[in-house]
């Protein structure tokens, strides 16, 4: 009998486990597109030397989606404030999904208030990293006289890596 009852279990057990609807449903699991530090570092590097070519000297902060720094690159002469900058800038960037200069602009009125969260500061020079469509990432940049300066040079060293970016999938 005992046997019986444990065969009608296993049997019972087994008929709901086909029934049930499996422990991870579709859209329960995220596909993520992450940047490696390599990339990053390539990303940081560009930035800074299209400033150096310019005749600054700047600094460049990469951070990943969730907005954890993943390389830095500080040029000789930069100041080390710049390096805070750039990651803030990056951070504006991470927290919005739009450049920084494009926030600055349109959201002029939270201004203030965003400027007081650590981490951010709404200032140009913070510019998207963007695998097919997806936000993978940040570059800040400071140490040219001008946020669209430095703005230009995120580009600058996100398009070192463009080929890269373009074909990854």
């Amino acid at each position: 009998m005992k046997q019986l009852h444990a065969t009608l279990a296993a049997a019972a057990f087994a008929v709901a486990a086909l029934a049930a609807p499996p422990a991870q449903a579709e859209g329960e699991i995220i596909k993520v597109r992450i940047m490696s530090s390599d990339l990053a570092a390539k990303i940081a590097q560009g930035a800074v030397h299209a400033c150096r070519d310019k005749g600054y000297q700047a600094s460049a902060v990469v951070l990943d989606r969730a907005g954890n720094m993943i390389a830095a690159q500080r040029d000789t002469l930069a100041s080390r404030y710049t390096l805070e900058i750039a990651e803030r800038k990056a951070g504006l960037v991470v927290m919005s999904g739009s450049d920084s200069g494009e926030m600055r602009k349109s959201r002029g009125d939270i201004r203030p208030e965003l400027n007081q969260m650590r981490g951010i500061i709404v200032m140009d020079g913070g510019v998207q990293i963007r695998v097919a469509g997806s936000l993978v990432g940040a570059v800040g940049v400071s140490g040219a006289p001008g946020g669209d300066i430095d703005a230009e040079c995120a580009r600058s060293g996100i398009d070192k890596v463009r080929d890269i970016l373009d074909f990854a999938d």
